[in-house]
């Protein structure tokens, strides 16, 4: 069994999905770990850490623009002691990843992985993300959810010069919209249990 790295659209279930996968095949699960050895390992303030991931905001584009030179260092800074933490985590043994680029992490270092991207329709991740943000405002979970999504498409393809979401980065993408979470997770450990080492 190799590691499994778990990117997904916002609101898809991946999340849940991967901790269940970890349960089923009695790995362990990292995601905001990785955030917090980041954290550790560098001294930076833990809410920095988590913008520089994923939070692409106007201020943002505003602050790269002033000083562009200062504000990809801290970013490619922060990515590279989350490109350590995941390698280090992966040499550990069988788990789940999820998001930080741990597919192309995995893939450069040439470590085996099944990556797989999650995905679902917009009904089915609107129920979703009014869950998880406590909101039944259809125009704020809209935002919630294209903020998001765009947040992780521009971090996958800046540390990767890939597509986010395209099928060939990975080796399943599967809709849980259309599957729902039982069969991502069975098709998931059928796939992990099925590769030879």
């Amino acid at each position: 069994m190799h590691i499994i790295t778990i990117s997904r659209e916002y609101g898809a279930g991946g999340h849940s999905i991967g901790k269940r996968v970890a349960e089923e095949l009695g790995i362990e699960i990292y995601d905001k770990d990785i955030i917090r050895n980041t954290v550790r390992d560098s001294g930076l303030d833990a809410g920095v850490v988590e913008r520089e991931e994923e939070e692409i905001s106007r201020a943002d584009a505003i602050w790269r623009w002033i000083t562009p030179a200062a504000y990809t260092d801290r970013r490619e800074a922060i990515h590279e002691i989350e490109r350590k933490v995941i390698l280090m985590l992966a040499h550990k043994g069988p788990c789940v990843i999820l998001g930080r680029c741990a597919d192309d992490i995995l893939e450069e270092a040439n470590v085996e992985s099944l990556n797989v991207f999650i995905y679902a329709d917009d009904i089915h991740r609107a129920a979703r993300i009014g869950e998880l943000i406590g909101s039944t405002n259809p125009s704020e979970i809209q935002k919630a959810m294209k903020r998001t999504d765009q947040a992780r498409h521009n971090y996958y393809q800046q540390f990767t010069g890939k597509r986010w979401g395209e099928a060939r980065n990975y080796s399943l993408s599967l809709d849980s919209g259309l599957l729902g979470y039982d069969t991502c997770v069975k098709i998931i450990c059928d796939a992990a249990r099925g590769i030879r080492d």
